[in-house]
C-alpha cells in the first residue's frame, strides 16, 4: 500500500508538470505511464543544503534508451528535462572513472559528462537525401573506446544543465586532445575544474589503471581553459574544499605498473600554487603508513577544510588515514570510508568471517564524539596531517569459521615480508580432527587481498576448504619498491612466492592441531592474472595441484600483445619500456613466450576448468582458448564454460552463480569428495 501511494503521489506531482509544459508536448502522450515503472537509476546527487536531490534515469522496456534529469525536493518532483529528446548530447556517464552529477553553490544548474555528438554519421537515417552518400560511407567509421568496462565511452563532453530553464549546455573550450571527466564547480560556479586524459594518438584502457597520462584542468563558463598541473603524469580524484580555497587531487607515474604507489598533491585556489601533502612510500616501516593506492572518496573532506580523510591499502589490510582514532580493528577489520558529510563519517568495515556492516563516526574540530568504541591514537605527522592505523589482530573462532594470519619472512627481493591469508573451517563434534583441503587463490598483479569479508572464501569455507590467499611482491599496500619489483620477474617471482605460501600453509597447520590440511588434495584457482598465476603453478608444479579453475586467464603475453586494451602493460610486465609507435621485435615476443603459461602447457596433469567472457577486452578469450586447445591435444582434462554477454569480471549475477557452481563441482569431482 505505501508503495503504491508513493508512485500515486509520483504521477499527481508528473501530471501537474505535464500539464505546464515543462517536460514537452512529445512526451504527454505517454510519459506518465512508463517512467515511475520502467526506468533505471544511473547516477544521484544531493544539493550543497540538502533541500534538492538530482537523479539521472534511463528507461527500460518498450521505451528504452530515454534519459531524463530529474530535481526532487521533499519527495516531490520539482521538474523533469528529458536529456534524450535535447539532442545535445548522447547519453550520460555513470561509470566512476569519468561519471559525475555535481551541483552548483547557487543550486540552480547541474554539471554532468557524456557522450559528445559526433560530427559523422551521428543520424544518418535523418539526414537530407543529398547527403546519404557520405552518411553512408562513414557510418561504419571505427570508434575509439576506452576498453574494458568503457566501451560505450568516446567522446565525453561536459554539459550544464539549468534546472529552472530547463535546459542544457554543452561546455567549449576544454583541449581537443583530451577526455574531460570527473569535473566539479569552483568559485562559486564561476568555473569548472575536471580532469583531462589524453586519446592522442591513441586511446587505452582505462579501467583499473592508474598510470594514464593526463592533467588537473580549469575550465571558466567562457571557454577559457588552463592546465593547472604538470603535463606528464597523470592525475584523478579532484576533491574541495568546503570553504572552496583548496583543491586536493592524485597524481603518480605514466606507464609502468598500472596501479602504482600514489602522491597526494593541494592546489591553493587563491596563492595558484601547488603543494605535496602526501609523498610516494618506497619502504614503508613497521607501524607506519604505507602509502596511497586508490581514489578518493568523492566527499573526503572534514568541515574545517583542514583535514582529508580517505582509505589505503596497508599490507593485509585497508586502513582509513586521518588525524583521529577509529574503532578497534580486532572487532571490525578492514575499514573502507564511503563519505564525510558534516564531519559524520561513513565507514564500511568488515572482517573475513564477519559480513559487511556500516559504522558511523563523528570528528569535531577539537574532539571526538564517538558513536562506537574508539582506540588510542596513533600519530605520524606529514605536511600538518596525521595517520590513524587501523590493524586486525589474529584472530581464531571455535565454531563455524576460523581465521588465521600468518606472516611468513621470506629474504627475497628487497626483504620484504611475504604475508599469507588463509581461512579455515572445522568441527569439533565428537572430539574428532576435521580434514580440510587447502584452495590456493592468487590475485593480482598490483592489486590486494583485504583481510575482510569474501562471500566466495566464505561459502567454500563452509564446504570444507581451507581458502590460502597470497599478497605476493608486487601487491600493493607494501610500498613502491614492492610494485616495481615484479616488472620483468612475472611467471617467477610471483609463482614462487605463491609456491612458498602453499607449502608454508600445509607445514604450518595450527598451533594447536585443531585442523589438518592434506598436503595430497590441494587445488587452485584465480582470475586475470591470478589465472595466469594458478596455470604456471600447474604447469611448474604438474604433480602438486589436484584440479584447476581459472577465469579468463592470462595464457600467451606474446599474442595478447595485439587484443588486449592494456598494451602497455604487456610490455611493462616483462621489464620492456612502452611506446605508442613501438613495434613488436623477435626478442620482445620471444620474451613474453617466455614468461607465459603456454610454454609449459606440456607439463600440466591437473584437471583444467576455464571460464571464459566472450566481451572481454582486458584479457581476449582466444586466451582460454589456446590453453584449452592445448590440453585437448594431449587429451588433458579440461573444461569449458562460455559466456557470451560477459566481459573480463564475469560480474553478472548469474554468471557469478554458475561459475562458483562449477567450480566447486570441479574440485569436489578431482578430489574424489562425496
Amino acid at each position: 500500500p505505501l508503495l503504491c501511494l508513493h508512485l500515486s503521489e509520483w504521477s499527481q506531482n508528473l501530471c501537474r508538470y505535464l500539464f505546464k509544459g515543462t517536460i514537452g508536448p512529445s512526451l504527454s502522450c505517454h510519459f506518465p505511464c512508463f517512467l515511475p515503472f520502467c526506468s533505471n537509476r544511473l547516477l544521484s546527487s544531493y544539493s550543497l543544503s540538502g533541500d534538492l536531490k538530482a537523479v539521472v534515469r534511463e528507461t527500460s522496456g518498450q521505451f528504452a534508451g530515454q534519459q531524463f534529469l530529474e530535481v526532487w525536493s521533499n519527495s516531490s518532483l520539482k521538474k523533469i528535462i528529458h536529456l534524450t529528446a535535447l539532442n545535445k548530447h548522447g547519453r550520460v556517464y555513470e561509470d566512476a572513472q569519468f561519471g559525475c552529477l555535481a551541483w552548483s553553490t547557487c543550486e540552480s544548474r547541474l554539471l554532468y559528462v557524456a557522450e559528445g555528438k559526433r560530427s559523422i554519421g551521428e543520424s544518418y537515417t535523418s539526414a537530407p537525401i543529398c547527403d546519404i552518400r557520405v552518411v553512408l560511407e562513414d557510418r561504419s567509421m571505427y570508434w575509439e573506446d576506452w576498453g574494458e568496462g568503457l566501451t560505450s565511452k568516446s567522446v565525453p563532453v561536459l554539459c550544464v544543465a539549468d534546472v529552472a530553464k530547463g535546459t542544457v549546455t554543452v561546455l567549449q573550450g576544454v583541449p581537443s586532445h583530451v577526455s574531460p571527466g570527473q569535473a566539479l564547480w569552483a568559485n562559486d560556479g564561476e568555473c569548472v575544474f575536471f580532469v583531462g586524459w589524453w586519446h592522442e594518438p591513441f586511446r587505452l584502457g582505462l579501467r583499473f589503471c592508474s598510470n594514464r597520462r593526463s592533467a588537473l584542468f580549469c575550465l571558466d563558463l567562457e571557454g577559457n581553459c588552463e592546465c593547472l598541473s604538470g603535463d606528464t603524469s597523470s592525475v584523478s580524484s579532484p576533491r574541495l574544499s568546503p570553504d572552496g580555497r583548496y583543491l586536493v587531487y592524485l597524481e603518480g607515474q605514466v606507464f609502468g605498473p598500472h596501479s602504482q604507489c600514489l602522491t597526494m598533491q593541494q592546489y591553493d585556489l587563491e596563492m595558484r600554487n601547488i603543494s605535496l601533502l602526501v609523498g610516494v612510500v618506497n619502504r614503508p616501516k613497521k607501524d607506519e603508513f604505507a602509502g596511497l593506492y586508490e581514489a578518493l572518496p568523492p566527499r573526503c573532506w572534514a568541515s574545517d577544510s583542514q583535514r582529508v580523510v580517505f582509505s589505503s591499502a596497508r599490507r593485509n589490510w585497508r586502513q582509513t588515514v586521518q588525524s583521529f582514532s577509529l574503532p578497534s580493528a580486532e572487532k571490525f577489520g578492514s575499514w573502507k570510508l564511503l563519505t564525510i558529510q558534516n564531519n559524520l563519517m561513513v565507514v564500511h568495515c568488515s572482517h573475513l568471517n564477519e559480513a559487511p556492516r556500516l559504522v558511523i563516526q563523528y570528528c569535531g574540530h577539537s574532539y571526538i564524539a564517538p558513536v562506537i568504541q574508539v582506540t588510542t591514537t596513533q600519530r605520524s605527522g606529514h605536511s600538518g596531517y596525521a595517520y590513524t592505523t587501523v590493524w586486525a589482530f589474529r584472530l581464531r573462532l571455535y565454531r563455524g569459521l576460523g581465521i588465521q594470519v600468518t606472516p611468513i619472512q621470506r629474504s627475497g627481493h628487497s626483504g620484504y615480508t611475504l604475508l599469507c591469508i588463509w581461512e579455515l573451517i572445522y568441527e569439533r563434534a565428537l572430539g574428532g580432527l576435521t580434514e580440510a583441503y587447502l584452495c590456493s587463490f592468487p590475485g593480482g598483479p598490483h592489486s590486494q587481498f583485504f583481510a575482510e569479508w569474501n562471500v566466495t572464501t566464505a561459502v567454500l569455507v563452509k564446504l570444507g576448504f581451507a581458502v590460502l590467499m597470497v599478497n605476493y611482491r608486487g601487491s600493493t599496500g607494501f610500498g613502491q619498491d614492492s610494485i616495481l619489483s615484479l616488472a620483468g620477474n612475472i611467471g617467477s617471482q610471483d609463482v614462487k612466492d605463491v609456491q612458498r605460501a602453499v607449502l608454508t600453509a600445509l607445514a604450518d597447520q595450527t598451533a594447536e592441531k585443531l585442523l589438518t590440511l592434506d598436503p595430497d588434495k590441494v587445488v587452485v584457482m584465480g582470475g586475470s592474472h591470478g589465472g595466469f598465476l594458478a596455470c604456471h603453478l600447474i604447469g611448474q608444479y604438474p604433480d602438486f595441484y589436484k584440479a584447476c579453475a581459472v577465469r579468463n586467464p592470462v595464457i600467451n603475453a606474446a599474442t595478447l600483445l595485439g587484443t588486449s586494451d592494456i598494451v602497455d602493460w604487456r610490455y611493462s610486465c616483462v621489464g620492456l619500456q612502452y611506446s605508442y609507435d613501438q613495434l613488436p621485435t623477435p626478442e620482445a615476443l620471444t620474451t613474453m613466450l617466455q614468461k607465459s603459461p603456454i610454454s609449459y602447457a606440456p607439463q600440466i596433469k591437473s584437471p583444467v576448468l576455464l571460464m571464459l567472457g566472450g566481451k572481454d577486452r582486458r584479457v581476449s578469450p582466444h586466451q582460454g582458448l589456446e590453453l584449452y586447445r592445448s590440453l585437448k591435444s594431449r587429451g588433458s582434462p579440461v573444461r569449458l564454460l562460455w559466456f557470451a554477454e560477459d566481459a573480463h569480471s564475469l560480474a553478472r549475477v548469474d554468471t557469478q552463480a554458475d561459475c562458483f557452481l562449477n567450480v566447486v563441482l570441479w574440485f569436489q569431482q578431482h578430489l574424489h569428495l562425496h
